[in-house]
């Protein structure tokens, strides 16, 4: 009988704990629709209001940014929301797109107070659109230099990130260089004249300094993604390096260990094809001395090159004109020969060659390059 009476007890004390082990799941569904249910706000603002702007001067710890959040770094704007920017872009209308920056397109956009802007809504994709979103704002939030394009602020509200940007009214080095649309179609300033030889000149310069800047911080940033659609320039045709991305610091060796491959076909280095995929300052060099060969011969670098009959690519079709002494016949069609002085030329190529070496011990760092571009007279 007193058997009979332990397994009673026994079987009692099985059953309740199932049944208090339903009753807890049960309570944790609940608890979890509940907050499932909950919409995400329809605006930027954080407990009842908007958060103060803040100067670009003190920059606020971007690392710490929720999927809820707004800001601004300039002055000039004093309060930016979703509808604001959804207004001012009339619902983000394909009329107003300017730009296809990685992982989204860029708006001009003018805001109630106006300012005009430049606003790149991102792709929702929950991993790449927030690790950009990051990257920029934590890349260009907290840096300043006349050749790196300005954040003026960003929007964060559920799936939607949006950041927004100092507009340039040249629009960009990709659009000078290749772009045989109309300017009005474009919604950028009334372009004339093709970029003439001391132009290019000041662009690259522009372009070289920003890179050396990046390189020479005290913790390096590696940009990844230089390329002429990220080459923005403002009214005087001055250079501002863009799109932050892919950006990457690196406190170690000056490279970044990185499993995936990062930039823009045609301007990616060789050591990529050999299964390096390190970010490092030299893939930077490299990519920079693509664009110098860009811009000077107005060829895209992912399009093959005919030499003697035979189809090469851009770099080695390059060195094959310059063993030749071909360099004057490697300008665009659209740079005037007027005042060129073939030294000079010659000098641009022979940096251009240098920045695309093969091997990336045999590429100058970017402070190296300046120096060497400013030896070029115009």
């Amino acid at each position: 009988m007193d058997k009979v009476l332990e397994l009673d007890s026994a079987l009692a004390k099985v059953f309740a704990s199932v049944l208090g082990f339903f009753v807890v799941t049960f309570l944790f569904a609940v608890v979890f629709l509940l907050c499932k249910s909950r919409k995400p706000p329809n605006n930027c603002h954080q407990n009842g209001s908007i958060v103060p702007a803040r100067s670009a001067m003190n920059p606020p710890d971007l690392t710490s940014v929720s999927v809820h959040d707004v800001s601004s770094f300039d002055s000039s704007l004093h309060q930016i929301s979703m509808p604001e920017l959804a207004a001012a872009t009339k619902n983000f209308s394909a009329d107003l797109v300017i730009g296809d920056g990685s992982f989204g397109l860029v708006y001009k956009a003018t805001l109630s107070n106006g300012v005009t802007v430049a606003i790149k809504k991102l792709d929702r994709d929950a991993f790449q659109g927030l690790r950009e979103f990051r990257a920029e704002m934590e890349t260009l939030g907290k840096l300043s230099h006349q050749n790196l394009v300005r954040i003026l602020g960003y929007c964060s509200t559920g799936l939607d990130r949006i950041l927004i940007y100092e507009f340039l009214e040249k629009g960009s080095v990709d659009q000078w260089l290749h772009d045989t649309s109309s300017r009005e179609e474009c919604g950028l300033a009334d372009w004339r004249s093709p970029l003439s030889w001391k132009t290019k000149i000041k662009v690259v310069r522009g372009i070289a300094n920003g890179l050396a800047y990046l390189h020479g911080l005290d913790t390096p940033i590696i940009h990844r993604d230089i390329k002429a659609s990220n080459v923005l320039l403002d009214s005087d045709f001055e250079a501002h390096i863009s799109d932050f991305g892919l950006a990457r610091q690196v406190k170690e060796a000056h490279s970044h260990v990185s499993t995936q491959v990062a930039g823009t076909m045609g301007y990616m280095p060789p050591e990529y094809r050999e299964g390096n995929t390190a970010a490092t300052v030299m893939a930077d060099v490299y990519s920079f001395g693509i664009l110098m060969i860009e811009i000077a011969t107005e060829r895209r670098p992912n399009w093959p090159v005919t030499f003697d009959g035979v189809q090469v690519g851009l770099v080695e079709w390059a060195r094959k004109m310059a063993e030749q002494n071909r360099e004057m016949e490697m300008l665009g069609e659209n740079v005037s020969n007027e005042g060129l002085m073939l030294d000079n030329v010659k000098e641009y190529f022979r940096i251009a060659r240098l920045c695309t070496s093969e091997v990336t011990r045999g590429r100058p760092a970017m402070s190296q390059v300046v120096e060497m571009l400013d030896g070029i007279s115009t």
